[in-house]
């Protein structure tokens, strides 16, 4: 076996087996598995379970990330005249189509298993132990910065994750086979992705296995493929095994209580639906970042709603909830300068935007409802939304 090496793992010989739990958790509802992935979080928190590999896959389902506005990124009328199931994930990221056609792959570990503290480090170096498995199936997979992996510059399988207390949750998709056209009919957001990156259909952006092999390999090929990257690249032992008793109880609970349930898919839905409300948004190589703001009066008011959606990724995932709160009643002036110290005061991990970022979006909602530009002039009235 390979190490990790310059990504701060000790020599293999060195150390004691670093050995995963495998675990294949078939077929399940979306809202479920979300469910699941956080019983699972919360139980290698706890240290009722080992480290942890699993293997999941969905009917066809909708899943927005945990930031994202519901409205916003899927087709709600298509999806319920379909069939198609509609979710939120715990993780940040963008909306996802899934099917049986796709295999979910994700990683609950300690922080300390691999020996490598940064978010954006365990990204490459899981990134790169993905691509080496998959391309044992003939296929040349490179990992992409920032978290992709790409065969010919187009991509099989996107990633994310967050550390949550001594927890490094991971996830990752691998396009097996897929219908874009179905994709695309579900999701609005694969529009502007593929405007952004000056495409002209879902099926050049991604590609499957079933298209560059001319057949699709079978699941527990790919699955093979990817637990003999992960054993050499990262240096771990896979070993078969069963979800316990516990995890499948707190997941149930998890569901009926807040995961599955209307309200929490919802929970970010239609901010421009409110009155005064602005809106402005930027975009760069790690997604799109928005943010709506509403003052407590206009010109130099305080903050008095201010929401931030959008499909990156941040560690811990509340990260964005603790900013929003920070901000409110902030005066719109200092707002700016308020994002700055929160993100110089929090421990906070951000995979795929900058705190710069964040502040530009938040000062330019706050223009566009009414409240100083960010060069310190008075807008004078509210704007509206704005993109």
């Amino acid at each position: 076996m390979s190490d990790i090496g310059a990504a701060g793992g000790a020599p293999a010989g060195n150390r004691p087996p670093r050995v995963f739990r495998v675990v294949d958790t078939g077929l399940r509802d979306g809202r479920r598995h979300m469910a699941l992935d956080q019983a699972m979080i919360d139980a290698r928190n706890e240290g009722v379970i080992p480290d942890t590999i699993r293997f999941l896959r969905f009917p066809p389902t909708a899943l927005i990330g945990r930031h994202q506005a519901l409205a916003r990124e899927v087709k709600l009328d298509y999806c319920r005249a379909n069939g198609i199931g509609v979710g939120r994930r715990i993780t940040g990221g963008g909306a996802i189509y899934f099917d049986e056609g796709q295999l979910g792959w994700e990683l609950v570990f300690a922080r300390s298993t691999l020996a490598i503290g940064s978010l954006a480090d365990l990204a490459r170096a899981i990134c790169e132990a993905a691509a080496a498995g998959l391309s044992r199936l003939g296929v040349d997979a490179r990992y992409r910065p920032r978290n992709d992996i790409e065969v010919g510059g187009r991509k099989l399988s996107g990633t994310g994750g967050f550390f949550e207390g001594d927890t490094l949750f991971y996830q990752g998709t691998v396009l097996v086979d897929l219908d874009p056209t179905r994709m695309v009919a579900a999701l609005k957001v694969a529009e502007a992705k593929l405007a952004k990156r000056a495409l002209d259909s879902a099926a050049q952006r991604v590609v499957t296995l079933q298209e560059l092999l001319g057949t699709a390999p079978a699941i527990a090929d790919v699955q093979a493929a990817l637990l003999e990257g992960f054993a050499e690249r990262l240096g771990i032992t896979p070993v078969p095994g069963t979800l316990t008793a516990h995890e499948e109880a707190l997941a149930a609970r998890y569901h009926d209580e807040e995961i599955g349930t209307e309200a929490f898919v919802a929970s970010i839905d239609d901010p421009d639906s409110r009155e005064g409300v602005g809106s402005a948004s930027v975009t760069g190589a790690g997604g799109t970042l928005t943010a709506y703001a509403r003052l407590d009066g206009t010109h130099d008011a305080p903050v008095r709603d201010l929401l931030v959606t959008g499909d990156f990724f941040v560690t811990p995932p509340r990260t964005v909830f603790d900013l929003e709160s920070a901000l409110r009643g902030v005066p719109a002036r200092d707002a700016g300068a308020a994002v700055e110290r929160f993100f110089a005061q929090a421990t906070v991990g951000l995979l795929s935007v900058s705190p710069g970022e964040f502040r530009r979006a938040i000062e330019g909602a706050i223009a566009a409802a009414g409240g100083p530009a960010p060069d310190g002039t008075d807008s004078g009235e509210p704007r509206g939304p704005s993109a």
